[in-house]
Formats: structure tokens, C-alpha cells, sequence
């Protein structure tokens, strides 16, 4: 049995990957808004398991696999014996004998790690506490349909150096494109966290500012996340105070290039990370990047199931 190729981090896979995988992502797409049928996926299944809650994860994989042709199916683990304490190995197993893709929405990068390495048949990453690769193939995906090749522009992340800022600077790395982090103090760039240090190639592509307006200065996307990611409910009065200073507003979108754009992979909170004007302004494309998670997402299924179609 051929072993299955999973989709757990960014870095998982090349840049010739991707570029098959934007290129899919853009057929796809047309078909879709065209009406046309596109069902390479008739009679595979999808089990979904969530451990964290979900609106545009949930929405855009059981949708995405109806229209290739399939079935999705919803778990949560509240639900299931893994909310009981079945072992993660032991559901792997099982569930790997009876769908044909898995995908995880969970905590610990550790737990989506553990069920592929006893799976027969391909897991994806929703997002953990680490990772969010299918948010940042989406937002990569959005910059190319309205700008361009991303390789040599420069993106600011402006916030936490959480999940999503990670896979960025992944991203970064493989594609050949630049990074600027502007952060408060304590909330900044972690080069050796716990299993998963940020690597050469990744640093390479990194510059950090302490003044979100420097970070902003002369680049391509500007873009940024909550302020407080769900498990870290407890710290969100300390770090409303101390994101106060970082929210992306008309001065800091003024300072990047003439041409930039605005993401956010939502929920957003106006008023706080990013300002009214920004997220419903004319630079925004926030709308376009949550529509293209159900695109991109198809072109990985699709990927990771049947290989390169010609």
C-alpha cells in the first residue's frame, strides 16, 4: 500500500507543489463560478474532526468536498470517544479504515502529527496552536489573483507571532518572498519554540521592527489576526493593553505601497486589530481570501487524493 502524503505544515510541501496547486486552485475556481461540474471525487469520503470551534474551516471543507463529488462527514470530539480519552493512535487506525482523507482542527500540533503517523490514508491540518497552512495557502493564493507572483514582495504581520504568522514565515521561505513582524514586547518571534524552531531559511526571510508603522513602510500586504486566539481567553485583558499601538488603521495601510492589500483570516474584531476603515476599505480583500479557503482546499483534497491531473 503507498504510503499517504499528508498536509501538517506549510513546509510539507515545494514550490513546485504549489505552483501546481495555485494553478489547480484557479481552474477550479472558474469552473465553480461558471457552473460547471467538477467532480473528481465521487464516492471518497471526508471525516472532519474538531476540537476547536469553527465557521469558515467547517464551511469550506464539507462544502468543498459535496461539490468534488463526495461526502463529508462532521466530528466533534465532544462527541466522540476521543472527548473519553481513546487514544489518538487507536482512532487513526480506525478511522483510516473507513473514510478516505481526514482533516483536524485541534490544539497541539503534536495530536495532528500522531494520527497521520498511524493513518493509511492523508491528514490535513485545519489548524493548530502551531500551524494554520490552509489559511496561508488561501491568503498566498488571493495575493496571486490580485497581484501577481508573491515571490520577491514583502508581507507585515502585525500582531502576535502566533499560528498564522508562523506558516507565513514557512511560506516566506519557500516561496521567496519577505516578512516584517511588528509585535509588542513579551508577544514577539519565538526562534527555538518547543519542537518546532523557526529555521535558517525561514530567519532568513524575517525582519522585525518594534514600530508598526516601519514595518508597514513600502510593503505589498499588510495583515494581522486577533489579538487573542482561542486558548488564550484568560491573557485577553493584558493583551488588549498590550496590542494598544497595533492596530492596522489608514496610517499604517498609508505607509505600505500605493498598491497594498489588507487580509485577515476573520473573525475580526473592528476597533481592536484592524480598523473599520481598513477591513471594509477599498484595499481589503478579506472577502475574496475567506471565499478562497473553499477553493484552494478543493485543489488539496483533490491533490492528495488522485495526485497531478493533467
Amino acid at each position: 500500500m503507498t504510503q499517504a502524503r499528508h498536509y501538517l505544515q506549510f513546509t510539507d510541501f515545494d514550490r513546485d507543489d504549489y505552483a501546481y496547486l495555485f494553478a489547480r486552485t484557479a481552474l477550479i475556481k472558474r469552473k465553480f463560478k461558471n457552473y460547471e461540474l467538477h467532480q473528481p471525487l465521487v464516492d471518497r469520503t471526508l471525516a472532519m474532526i474538531f476540537e476547536k470551534h469553527s465557521t469558515r474551516t467547517r464551511l469550506s471543507f464539507e462544502a468543498g468536498m459535496h461539490q468534488l463529488g463526495g461526502a463529508a462527514i462532521y466530528i466533534n470530539t465532544r462527541d466522540s470517544q476521543l472527548g473519553r480519552g481513546e487514544p489518538i493512535e487507536d482512532a487513526a487506525q480506525v478511522f483510516s479504515r473507513m473514510v478516505d482523507l481526514v482533516m483536524i482542527r485541534t490544539y497541539g500540533q503534536d495530536i495532528v502529527e500522531r494520527f497521520a503517523a498511524h493513518s493509511r490514508v492523508p491528514v490535513i491540518n485545519g489548524l493548530t496552536n502551531e500551524f494554520h497552512p490552509c489559511q496561508v495557502l488561501a491568503d498566498v493564493f488571493t495575493f496571486i489573483e490580485h497581484r501577481g507572483d508573491i515571490a520577491g514582495r514583502t508581507v507585515a504581520w502585525i500582531g502576535d507571532a502566533n499560528n498564522m504568522f508562523y506558516t507565513w514565515l514557512q511560506a516566506a521561505a519557500i516561496l521567496g518572498f519577505r516578512v516584517h513582524f511588528a509585535g509588542p514586547p513579551g508577544y514577539g518571534v519565538a526562534m527555538q519554540r518547543d519542537g518546532y524552531p523557526v529555521s535558517a531559511a525561514e530567519a532568513a526571510q524575517l525582519r522585525s521592527f518594534d514600530d508598526p508603522r516601519q514595518a508597514c513602510a513600502g510593503v505589498d500586504l499588510v495583515t494581522t489576526d486577533v489579538w487573542t486566539s482561542m486558548g488564550y481567553e484568560a491573557e485577553n485583558a493584558a493583551r488588549l493593553q498590550a496590542f494598544q499601538g497595533f492596530m492596522v488603521d489608514g496610517a499604517l495601510m498609508d505607509a505600505a505601497a500605493p498598491d497594498a492589500l489588507f487580509m485577515h483570516c476573520l473573525p475580526a474584531h473592528r476597533g481592536e486589530e484592524v480598523a473599520a476603515e481598513v477591513i471594509d476599505g477599498p484595499r481589503s480583500v478579506v472577502w475574496d481570501e475567506a471565499e478562497n479557503r473553499l477553493h484552494v482546499q478543493k485543489a488539496l483534497m483533490e491533490f492528495l487524493l488522485l495526485g497531478r491531473l493533467a
